[in-house]
């Protein structure tokens, strides 16, 4: 896990003037990858386990209709943000959101044709909660979602590119595709919270909107892992049920760090770049960018 560094946010948040917190020495830059995950989506390709492939997959599923909800939500304020800085971070965050969007997208489609799901019903109670929101709450309530939801794949991120992540027991193309994303996450993971403190958002409403996304975001994940295992035949499967949860939960699990970083964001004055993770960035640069282009 990175270290704290100074607040509020870093170095970068000390002039007045200056609205950006993302360190000066990371860049925001969409890459234009394709993954070939074809044959990986046939099986359980996360260490050969259904709980854990039907997990990820599941999440997977969220994520097309949440990036174009995180572009639009920032984009609505981009003319607000007066930083050049943060304007550029802005298109970094929406070029490299745009990206993930196209790949999950892909993904899921390749995966619900070669499994049997219904994509339209798998994604659909999330689709019509964020038109809702769209059409229904304020601009800036919207953006408060989308800091908080930055903020749970912030954490994801770390968790993912650490040493012994549970990627490294992928099959090494979907490795590949969530390492990727997972980087993008990390390098971008301010720029909401940014230009949501910029244009003058509350700490109220950015704690109480976390705290009922926390909640949504559970019944979600929950409700596409509940569809896929039963579709798999895996539903009733105890012993599935408690390799699996000790694979995300347990002392090792994917999730077992992850609780620390999560909890920060409830702290008044936090900012996401006081849990310096460069160093990840720099040790996932320098890996062998296989199976992408």
């Amino acid at each position: 896990m990175g270290s704290p560094i100074a607040h509020p946010a870093t170095a970068a948040v000390t002039a007045a003037a200056t609205q950006s917190g993302t360190p000066g020495d990371v860049q925001i830059k969409p890459r234009n990858r394709s993954h070939d995950i074809t044959a990986a989506l046939q099986g359980e390709w996360l260490d050969n386990n259904a709980f854990l492939t039907a997990f990820f997959n599941g999440m997977s599923i969220a994520f097309p209709v949440g990036e174009k909800f995180f572009i639009d939500s920032v984009r609505h304020y981009a003319e607000q943000v007066t930083d050049p800085v943060l304007k550029e971070n802005i298109k970094g965050f929406c070029g490299q959101e745009g990206f993930h969007r196209r790949e999950h997208q892909r993904y899921n489609e390749t995966l619900c044709a070669a499994r049997g799901y219904d994509l339209e019903k798998l994604e659909g109670t999330l689709t019509r909660r964020l038109n809702w929101a769209q059409e229904n709450l304020p601009p800036i309530t919207n953006l408060a979602i989308t800091v908080a939801i930055e903020h749970f794949t912030g954490v994801l991120a770390e968790l993912l590119l650490s040493p012994a992540s549970i990627m490294d027991r992928a099959e090494p193309s979907m490795r590949a595709l969530w390492r990727w994303h997972a980087a993008e996450e990390m390098e971008h993971k301010a720029v909401a919270f940014d230009v949501y403190r910029a244009v003058g958002g509350s700490e109220e409403l950015r704690l109480g909107v976390m705290r009922r996304v926390s909640v949504l975001m559970s019944v979600e994940l929950t409700r596409a892992l509940f569809y896929i295992l039963k579709k798999d035949g895996q539903l009733f499967n105890l012993k599935l049920w408690r390799t699996g949860l000790a694979g995300l939960f347990g002392k090792h699990g994917a999730f077992s760090g992850g609780w620390a970083p999560y909890k920060a964001f409830y702290t008044r004055g936090f900012h996401p770049w006081q849990q310096d993770t460069r160093e990840l960035l720099v040790q996932w640069a320098a890996e062998p960018q296989l199976l992408s282009t």
